[in-house]
């Protein structure tokens, strides 16, 4: 199948790990051009050579996407080696476990400008280039708690659900514009955290597999496990892609069956 993609130019922010490096990965593969960013000098790095591709294909920046000033700079890279942007990927950011007893107002505050501003600053900052793309789309990669909040990661739920709203708001707006504009609400999905804990937390020689099929059964998960990153990159793939040029204002939900919303 021709995923239509070739020539394009991708911005994957939080490139340099897990679902972003694996969509990253999946552009690379399908002949566009990609520029990732992330905060961690080392690990973009890693990334990169991981990755393997050549400069004129492959951008990787250190870009704290909360900084106005690093956006700007990110963006002008792009800028001057792509000659514009087809596709953002809104990828940065990660879960606060706390319930509201537990969570300050400082812990709000920066829950709600993590999910929120790591959509605003990129989005604000690339979309002249977006605007002038024949194939724009832009993919926020939020969570099954926007529509499904839990109790112990009350602040990230109704930061996830102010996310989801506001994509849906720029679904509307972006459109007469040719930007299409999508999200996928992500269940549990294997990465370096629950790495960590099934190091904490395993049996003696329980295996990582055997550990997660646990876990997915403890969370009621019907698919009896969780996700990889690359099920995820796929999803995104697919919206980011002019397979989906019909399709805005939507919520894609990846999450293994365990959703419990209609």
């Amino acid at each position: 199948m021709d995923t239509q993609v070739q020539g394009m130019s991708v911005i994957v922010t939080g490139g340099s790990s897990g679902i972003g490096l694996e969509t990253a990965r999946l552009f690379l593969r399908e002949g566009a051009r990609v520029a990732i960013c992330g905060r961690d000098a080392q690990r973009l790095a890693a990334a990169e050579a991981d990755l393997g591709a050549p400069p004129d294909r492959l951008i990787a920046c250190q870009c704290d996407v909360l900084a106005t000033d690093q956006v700007a700079a990110f963006a002008g890279r792009v800028r001057d080696s792509f000659g514009g942007v087809d596709v953002l990927v809104n990828n940065a950011g990660q879960g606060r476990v706390a319930t509201f007893a537990e969570t300050d107002d400082d812990a709000w505050r920066e829950e709600y400008e993590l999910k929120l501003f790591s959509v605003i600053l990129p989005t604000r900052a690339l979309l002249p280039m977006l605007e002038q793309s024949d194939r724009a789309a832009i993919v926020c990669v939020n969570a099954l708690l926007a529509r499904q909040p839990e109790p112990h990661m009350v602040a990230t739920s109704s930061a996830r659900a102010g996310a989801l709203s506001m994509a849906h708001s720029m679904a509307r707006e972006l459109a007469p514009k040719g930007i299409r504009v999508n999200s996928v609400l992500l269940g549990l999905i294997e990465s370096g955290q629950w790495r960590r804990r099934h190091a904490e937390q395993a049996a003696p020689g329980e295996t990582f597999e055997d550990w997660c099929r646990a876990l997915a059964v403890s969370k009621g998960i019907p698919a009896g496990r969780l996700g990889t990153p690359e099920e995820a990159a796929r999803a995104i793939f697919f919206l980011a892609s002019p397979l989906a040029s019909y399709i805005t204002g939507a919520a894609l939900d990846v999450s293994g069956g365990v959703s419990r919303h209609v």
